[in-house]
């Protein structure tokens, strides 16, 4: 919750999810960079590393470091989720290639410095981010998040979720830009939509603080009514949030991400799911980044 708004100053409310990208960092005897992944292969030599499709996040996480790469190395990239499904996955691989460039290396910084360097990236590279969804990646679980001023403040519940992906997505930057556009010709109004999703995270907080996740469910319908009136939910994201509603077991629904495509989200579970959109199976998850031996 908080999408879009979160940009301008606002509260989010994101959660990290049981499927993961995992990076793995191995060293090579010559003085090459490689990347490997579902998307193919992509190299440089140390020594001018440029950022370009498809890798651009990678290659701005091995930028980032400016010559202090001791050597060469291979960067394989593995995902629990296909490339379609956005779900937050350039903040996840943003924050394990960081992640596993440091161990390499032999660092450790916290996760508040992994999270701060993992926004600029991505900054860096689509020119906006509010570093919510890279919060979750990093602290795992339910997360309270504000930009500016920063604010993590990770919540203990969990809760189960249904994920339904539309079978397509709009890139964030792009979806960003438009709300945008839309925000500078009618500031007032949309002033007034930022305030009110930054009050339904607000009191989504305060009642999963107090388990009572019927009042989440509710404020998350809010939520997408304003998601709605900012003008990014569409045909397709509506039919399934519809669709989810019609559910017994699902407390509430919304668009989850920038929207014009990705995933709707359902609070609780489906007895039968027999719509065409596909159900991503995965629950929400307490924890975050690791980092392991290999």
């Amino acid at each position: 919750m908080g999408e879009h708004a979160v940009l301008h100053g606002k509260r989010a409310l994101v959660c990290a999810v049981d499927r993961f990208m995992r990076v793995t960092v191995t060293t090579r005897s010559d003085r090459v960079v490689r990347i490997v992944s579902a998307l193919g292969e992509s190299e440089s030599p140390l020594e001018h590393i440029e950022v370009r499709p498809p890798f651009e996040f990678l290659w701005s996480v091995l930028q980032h470091y400016d010559g202090a790469l001791p050597s060469g190395c291979d960067v394989c990239v593995e995902s629990d989720f296909p490339e379609t499904i956005g779900l937050g996955s350039s903040a996840a691989v943003t924050v394990a290639a960081l992640a596993a460039v440091d161990a390499w290396m032999g660092r450790t910084p916290d996760r508040r410095a992994l999270h701060g360097r993992a926004v600029d990236t991505i900054r860096a590279v689509q020119g906006v981010g509010s570093g919510a969804d890279a919060a979750a990646s990093v602290y795992g679980g339910l997360v309270e998040y504000r930009d500016v001023p920063r604010k993590i403040q990770p919540l203990m519940a969990l809760h189960p979720i249904t994920v339904i992906h539309a079978g397509y997505k709009t890139p964030t930057a792009e979806v960003v830009a438009r709300v945008e556009a839309e925000r500078l010709k009618r500031q007032a109004l949309f002033g007034g939509f930022f305030f009110e999703i930054d009050e339904c995270v607000k009191a989504a907080v305060d009642a999963i603080c107090r388990d009572h996740w019927a009042e989440v469910g509710h404020l998350m319908d809010r939520n997408h009514a304003l998601m709605e009136a900012i003008g990014v939910n569409d045909e397709t994201l509506e039919r399934i949030v519809t669709a989810l509603r019609e559910q017994p077991r699902i407390l509430g629904a919304k668009i989850s991400g920038s929207g014009l495509g990705d995933c709707a989200i359902g609070l609780g579970t489906v007895a039968d799911w027999s719509h065409p959109y596909p159900l991503i199976a995965c629950a929400m998850t307490h924890e975050g980044v690791r980092v392991e031996e290999v």
